[in-house]
């Protein structure tokens, strides 16, 4: 076998493993397996990359992957699982920067530009660019580094849409006249070209940090999931740049995966992508002092302590625990396990209702209650579980609010109304861990803590749990 033949065997291997990884990765209890999987494809791909290049001096690159694996391992064991979807979205700027720095490389110093080698760099720029600055401002309102709230100002859309235009202009610029920039400016066409890609940069970065500064955080896990496909896309273009058959599949898998899981995560808040990206749910105003619906109606809310809270759980046979981004700031997984295994004891059958839209991320609560080692079984999606609360006891729902307000259902003032919710209201008894009355992203108020099945039962979640299961044990 050739090296050349060899070298696209090990691409092939790469390429399946990153199929079957993607693959395995939709499943919660094939996950790990599938991210290994595609971890491998990855090592396989770097490997004989290096191999088929002829690289002759490595001390760099062993330096760079070295130095790489540090500051990975160390963000991998030090990053709570609350702090997933900063590290994702992260991670999707850093993808989307390599992508811009490669694409530049590659343009340095090239007075006959192919159009489809141009193409590719332009479009690695610019996509690359939107992602890396795009991603940090994500990673700023989920880290709290910027304002959460939608930041709008006057001529937003059309200003966007200018440097848009301006970009794809300059790039046909470079792309059109590569002769005559060196032909008509021999000593400085090569500068002239070279300060066109310098403003498609800064263009591109504005672009990023323009696009998303004006949504809400309640559409951060969509964010998340289009800059990982924005990601992707920038992958594949660089792929076409540097002729890598496996980087072009990898991100063309990562493109489609991510563009597929953004319309799930719209259709699961009844919205459309224009939607969300022209502003969404963050520009509503915070709570206020008065408890109300988005249509004005008060709400009166039936507070317990933990002693009420522990008799309900008692005489129950039947619980549907809803975890929200309460249970992941207050990190109750492991709480909540217990008290999920405590319940399973005394004869109650346990389950949870995941909300595709729960959290700061897709997934978000999957991998909070995997971390706590909450059994797969358990675990069931919206759809697949709205059913059962008809006939449940118990339905405790943990810091989700947006995902279980009945105003979605009928209130056309609201703005969440259309968004599938979790049936929780139809439980027996709904009890609610909360630690305020503040609403949630949406900027409203749930109509659901005002229902006659309704119980709060406020505080940090991992402490108010805590002190359920010791209330329970003593009963």
């Amino acid at each position: 076998m050739t090296e050349k033949a060899f070298a696209i065997l090990i691409y092939l291997i790469s390429s399946v493993l990153f199929i079957v990884g993607i693959k395995r990765l939709a499943s919660v209890k094939t996950a790990r397996q599938g991210n290994f999987l595609a971890a491998l494809g990855m090592l396989f791909a770097i490997g004989i990359t290096l191999f088929d290049q002829k690289i002759l001096r490595y001390e760099l690159i062993f330096l760079g992957m070295g130095l790489g694996a540090l500051i990975g391992a160390v963000l991998a064991l030090r990053i709570a699982m609350t702090g997933m979807p900063q590290m994702v979205a992260l991670l999707n700027g850093l993808g989307g920067g390599a992508s811009l720095l490669v694409a530049v490389a590659e343009f340095e110093g090239l007075l006959d530009l192919p159009v489809n080698t141009g193409a590719s760099i332009f479009l690695s720029i610019l996509i690359g660019g939107v992602t890396l600055t795009g991603s940090l401002v994500a990673f700023g309102k989920l880290q709290g580094l910027v304002t959460e709230k939608a930041v709008v100002f006057p001529l937003q859309h059309p200003i966007n849409a200018l440097l848009i235009l301006c970009a794809l202009l300059l790039s046909v610029l470079a792309l059109l006249s590569p002769e005559a920039w060196a032909g008509l400016r021999p000593a400085s066409g090569a500068l002239d070209r070279e300060l066109i890609m310098l403003i498609i940069v800064g263009l591109s970065l504005l672009l990023g940090i323009l696009l998303v500064i004006p949504i809400g955080g309640a559409d951060m896990p969509v964010v998340i999931s289009l800059l990982n496909s924005y990601s992707g896309i920038a992958a594949a273009t660089t792929g076409f740049i540097l002729k890598n058959n496996v980087l072009i599949i990898t991100g063309s898998l990562v493109g489609a995966s991510g563009i597929i899981l953004t319309q799930i995560m719209c259709k699961s808040m009844n919205r459309s992508l224009m939607n969300v990206l022209l502003g969404g749910f963050g520009s509503t105003s915070g709570a206020s002092p008065a408890k109300t619906t988005a249509s004005g109606k008060s709400i009166v809310v039936k507070e317990v302590g933990v002693e009420e809270a522990a008799m309900v759980f008692d005489a129950a046979t039947s619980v549907i625990i809803v975890p929200g981004y309460g249970m992941a700031v207050a990190q109750a997984q492991h709480v909540v396990k217990e008290l999920t295994d405590l319940l399973s004891k005394r004869g109650a059958t346990v389950k949870f209702a995941i909300h595709p839209v729960a959290g700061r991320m897709p997934g978000h609560m999957n991998v909070l209650l995997a971390d706590a080692s909450v059994p797969y079984e358990q675990l069931f999606e919206m759809d697949d579980i709205n059913d059962e609360f008809a006939s449940t006891d118990v339905a405790l729902i943990i810091g989700a609010n947006d995902v279980t307000n009945p105003a979605a259902r009928h209130d056309q003032s609201s703005p969440i109304y259309g968004m599938p919710i979790l049936n929780c209201d139809k439980a027996r008894t709904v009890v609610v861990v909360k630690r305020s009355l503040r609403p949630g992203y949406a900027g409203i108020d749930n109509e659901l803590y005002g229902f006659d099945n309704t119980l709060m039962y406020l505080g940090d979640a991992k402490e108010a749990i805590s002190k359920l299961i010791s209330e329970i044990k003593s009963l």
